[in-house]
């Protein structure tokens, strides 16, 4: 009988890398060293010597990124690699090129499956419920905070059982049919559908601009007061709906993605636009 890694040493390497694999991230090695914390059991189970788990940990805290949910299949494979190895029927240099070969595919499987589109599709559930149910709008939020670890801890660990299970072989034979393209560019638009209706649904951005006068009814020789005779927001959604929250929407992707600005640093311009605005609103009359 060969080693075999067990199922407690598989699960205690899958929460090593479910709870801390950002807990290292810098620029030189990226996850690296979380990766190299998540396969210190299965190494310390399977090698005997000193010598031998110390080259074993070098191997795995090398460069290595991934999307850390989808990611977690990248740690299966390695776990079966490295039982093949402490077996004799794997080589290090094997163990070490499959990892680097897995960076890509996972990032761009897990960028477009969990980040593009679960969590938008879970985020817009969430508010949905809290908007609907006005007697508890709390419920969304605590929703979220209950399904997301849960679905994300599941999701991660089926991936990481399929790959220790399926092996190098599994992943070769996945790529190979081009079956990963077609789901990258599958959920790549299902996630922008995602994100578009999330833009027109939960967006928010008005021109409160109107012309509001005393209009004298002849027919009924009454004067109607506070008339709204012209409103900005109406004429524009009347020839393109939901354009204002797109041109936000838009303004915040360009600053994002061409001018490099910091989630936090564009929060913090909408909030000081949102204030300015209010401000000139009040003062103005326009939301008395």
């Amino acid at each position: 009988m060969g080693k075999k890694i067990s199922e407690k040493t598989l699960k205690k390497s899958f929460l090593n890398w479910f709870f801390w694999n950002g807990c290292s991230q810098q620029a030189e090695s990226m996850l690296g060293m979380a990766f190299g914390q998540s396969m210190a059991p299965v190494i310390d189970e399977l090698y005997d010597t000193k010598e031998e788990k110390a080259e074993a940990l070098e191997r795995h805290i090398t460069l290595f990124n991934t999307e850390a949910q989808v990611g977690s299949i990248c740690n299966g494979i390695v776990c079966g690699l490295e039982e093949a190895n402490a077996n004799g029927q794997c080589t290090p240099e094997l163990i070490s090129g499959v990892k680097v070969a897995l960076i890509g595919p996972t990032s761009a499987i897990g960028d477009s499956l969990w980040v593009a589109t679960i969590i938008p599709i879970l985020l817009t559930m969430c508010l949905s419920i809290s908007q609907g149910a006005t007697t508890i709008p709390w419920i969304g939020p605590v929703m979220y905070m209950v399904v997301y670890p849960v679905l994300t801890c599941w999701l991660s660990w089926k991936l990481f059982k399929v790959g220790y299970r399926s092996g190098i072989e599994g992943m070769h034979s996945f790529m190979s049919t081009g079956k990963i393209d077609i789901l990258t560019d599958t959920m790549t638009v299902l996630g922008l559908t995602v994100v578009g209706a999330l833009t027109a649904s939960f967006v928010s951005c008005v021109l409160p601009i109107q012309i509001v006068k005393d209009v004298f009814d002849a027919t009924t020789n009454t004067l109607l007061e506070n008339q709204v005779l012209f409103n900005a927001n109406t004429m524009l959604d009347s020839i393109f709906p939901k354009i204002l929250p797109l041109g936000l929407t838009l303004f915040v992707y360009y600053l994002y993605s061409k001018k490099k600005w910091s989630p936090l640093k564009l929060m913090g311009l909408i909030l000081v636009l949102a204030g300015v605005l209010t401000f000139i609103g009040y003062t103005t009359g326009f939301y008395v």
